[in-house]
Parts: structure tokens; sequence; C-alpha cells
């Protein structure tokens, strides 16, 4: 039933969206259904000459999954030290509020002027994207880990490194998952966006925009489509995982 109910609106939607094709009658503004479907039904088709749309998607998701894994890597370790250790946190918290403001796309000319045009300047935008996210939900997630657990985990015994392993991660957990969603959406909005910039020669981002080039609406709407799938997709992987490994959190609140 709650899976019908999610189904109304996108159902609605599709029979709006062929209604007004229809009457408007121009596929270079809005395309046919049929034209989008047969687009979709056909991801090994050579697609403008940029390869398909099965090859720019796993381009993108390399892409997104370097620099997502990346800012993982960085912002976890980071964000539970500003959490826990109060001199780390006077150190990097004004530095970060001073550059989390600053969208990713800002960092496209010192990014090319640094990497070039390609991957690596791509993938960097994305770091970028997918950092602040999760740094701040890690930190936050530290913070509120109830003092009295830290306490009681002295209180048997447990000190040092221990506390931060068994204690603190652990409790922290459900806020650093929550960030890494957060982050996982960012960074797959940013590569879009990065592969639309001038240089870029492969992904969905420059499908869309060579499509548009070339008035193809139907392929622009088809890529958006396979955009959408992939980021729910990831999406609920990741909440797959918090509602399995972090059902307690519900329980203590």
């Amino acid at each position: 039933m709650k899976n019908l109910k999610g189904m109304l609106l996108p159902a609605l939607v599709v029979i709006a969206w062929e209604v007004f094709a229809i009457y408007l009658g121009k596929p270079t503004v809005i395309p046919r259904l049929e034209a989008i479907v047969a687009v979709l039904l056909n991801p090994t088709m050579t697609l403008l000459g940029t390869g398909t749309i099965i090859d720019n998607s796993i381009i993108s998701i390399t892409r997104v999954l370097t620099g997502f894994l990346v800012a993982f890597a960085v912002a976890v370790p980071l964000g539970i030290m500003m959490g826990y250790y109060k001199p780390v946190n006077d150190i990097f918290d004004t530095f970060m509020e001073l550059l989390r403001p600053i969208p990713p796309l800002a960092w496209v000319p010192l990014t090319l002027a640094w990497f070039g045009v390609g991957s690596t300047s791509i993938i960097f935008i994305i770091f970028i994207g997918a950092f602040f996210p999760i740094l701040i939900n890690t930190v936050a997630g530290v913070k509120e880990v109830p003092n009295i657990l830290v306490e009681a985990s002295k209180t048997l015994g447990c000190t040092g490194i221990n506390v931060l392993r068994k204690v603190i991660i652990p409790a922290a957990s459900p806020s650093i998952l929550t960030g890494l969603r957060v982050g996982a959406g960012i960074a797959w909005m940013c590569v879009v966006a990065a592969e639309m910039l001038p240089g870029s020669d492969s992904g969905l981002g420059y499908l869309i925009m060579y499509a548009y080039s070339l008035s193809r609406m139907d392929i622009i709407v088809a890529a958006m489509i396979v955009i959408g799938l992939i980021g729910i997709v990831l999406d609920r992987g990741l909440r797959y995982i918090q509602d399995k490994k972090f059902k307690w959190k519900s329980m203590v609140k």
C-alpha cells in the first residue's frame, strides 16, 4: 500500500507530461514519452557519438564513488577528532566554517588551474561537495554522545583510545551515516554539474549538455531519469544500512 501511494504522484506527473507534450507538439521543448522510453529501453545504443547511456553512467558513478570515498576517509576521522578533542575543534572549527558556505562549483577555476581539465578536477569538486556534510554530521554525532556513557565506560576501566573505539564511534555512527547520505546526494549533484563544464568529454552531465546543443530533449530527460534512479539506489542502500544496523537509536529516544 505504501509503495502504491509512493507511485501515485510520479504517475500523475507522467500523465500530465504526456498530455502537455501532445498539446504543445514541440519535441525540442517537451519530448513525448515514447521518445524518452525508446532511449531508456536501449541502454547499449550509442548516443550522439558520446557512448551509450550505460558507459556514461559508469563513468559518472566511478567519479562519484572516488570523490565520495576520499571525502569519507578525510571527513570522518577529522570529525571524530573535532567532536571529541576540544583543542582539535578549536584549531579547525573557524577555518572549516569559513570554507563550508563556499559552493563546490565556486572552486572550479582553482580546480582547473591546479589539476587541469579531466576527471581529477571533477573528482575534487565531488570531494568538496561531499566533505562538509559528512564532517558536520560526524562532529555533531560525537558531541551528542551522552556524557554518562563515557563516564560509565571509564568507570568500567575503558580508557583513552578504547573510549573512542568502543563508545564514541558506535554511539555517533547513526549521525555519521546521516552525513554520508547527505554527502552522497550532494556528490551526485556535483558530478553532473562538473561534467557540464567546458573540457568535459564523458559522463551523464556531458551527455546532457551535448544533447542540449543538438536539441535532443528526449536524451536529456532520459539521462535525468537515470540520474534520479541511481541517486535513489545510492540513498536507499545507505538507508538500509541505517535501518538495519541502528535500530537501537529509535529505542533510546
